[in-house]
């Protein structure tokens, strides 16, 4: 038994905050974040819209689409480092608002990683005939966290959510999921304070808003992209020239153009949808997955790589067959 992908969905917030207003903001260019991210606009959630609500949003879209009711569905998993509140979980939350009670609903936090996260635990319960249905979101109010007045970071980074629904298949779906993750690189990319680590009993001076050492990051990324990619392909007993699109976490373009480089993939093969959105952490990748299906590049049978990276540092790669 294989899970397979039956419909996606994706929502984005109606505000749009472009490199433009960003020029009244911080002391930036349109110019310089074209070149340095490729990012042109992102979408920031209106007050009191949350990730909840977001999350709901692209779930319905993508039950929609694979042509079943929220009473189908018997799992249900959200990856997000932006929850509404601590506790209920988000998929809790959105369990309730769309009228499903008893199967499992959680969260998995593994920042930018966190939608292949959640795929590969949601493969594994359909694989194993434990789940019929499942949904699977990625969904952040990254905006929430952004400290607007810090030029290096405000530019990069947007809301959103995407959704996949899993159904068992004789034929395979998702041929294998690859994680990792290394907290040695824990200072290079992180927000600082939490529950039981508050801003008054810190005493580190961070304000509460994300963290980032870019160069860094850029530098780990782009290594660690090309091993779990290569390890996706090696245990399928592939290589990149069967890969028909490339769909990588949306966070900056020369980490996607270095990353494909390594790989030997054209561009013309890589989805790209970050002008659009900016970096949305767990959202990026299955939004990007909803809008090349929807735009028909993506048909019934090509093979996708799945590819992120995160804060922690976490990874993940998942090989598809759609």
């Amino acid at each position: 038994m294989y899970s397979r992908i039956a419909g996606t969905g994706r929502c984005l917030p109606e505000r749009v905050l472009t490199n433009h207003d960003l020029e009244r903001m911080v002391a930036t260019s349109d110019e310089w974040i074209r070149e340095r991210t490729g990012i042109e606009r992102r979408h920031i959630a209106a007050p009191g819209e949350t990730t909840a609500d977001l999350a709901e949003k692209a779930a319905r879209r993508a039950l929609e689409a694979a042509g079943v009711t929220a009473a189908d569905v018997d799992f249900l998993v959200v990856g997000t480092t932006t929850p509404d509140v601590v506790f209920p979980n988000v998929g809790c939350l959105l369990q309730d608002r769309l009228g499903i009670h008893g199967c499992a609903a959680f969260s998995i936090e593994a920042a930018c990683s966190s939608f292949v996260y959640a795929l590969s635990v949601a493969d594994r319960f359909v694989a194993a005939g434990q789940a019929r249905c499942a949904l699977v979101i990625g969904a952040e109010t990254l905006s929430r966290i952004v400290d607007w007045t810090d030029r290096t970071t405000c530019v990069l980074f947007g809301d959103g959510a995407g959704a996949v629904v899993l159904q068992p298949s004789a034929e395979p779906g998702i041929l294998s999921c690859h994680l990792g993750a290394d907290g040695r690189y824990k200072d290079l990319l992180y927000f600082p304070y939490g529950v039981s680590r508050r801003p008054e009993d810190a005493g580190h001076g961070e304000g509460a808003f994300l963290q980032m050492k870019g160069n860094e990051v850029f530098k780990v990324a782009v290594k660690t992209l090309e091993g779990i990619v290569q390890e996706a392909l090696d245990a399928n007993r592939l290589d990149c020239s069967a890969v028909d699109w490339l769909i990588p976490h949306q966070a900056n373009l020369r980490i996607i153009q270095a990353t494909a480089k390594r790989l030997g993939m054209p561009m013309e093969r890589v989805v790209l949808t970050l002008q659009d959105h900016g970096n949305t952490s767990a959202a990026s990748v299955p939004m990007a997955l909803d809008v090349a299906i929807r735009d028909g590049r993506i048909r019934r049978g090509d093979l996708l790589l799945l590819e992120a990276f995160g804060g922690g540092f976490t990874w993940g790669a998942s090989l598809v067959r759609y």
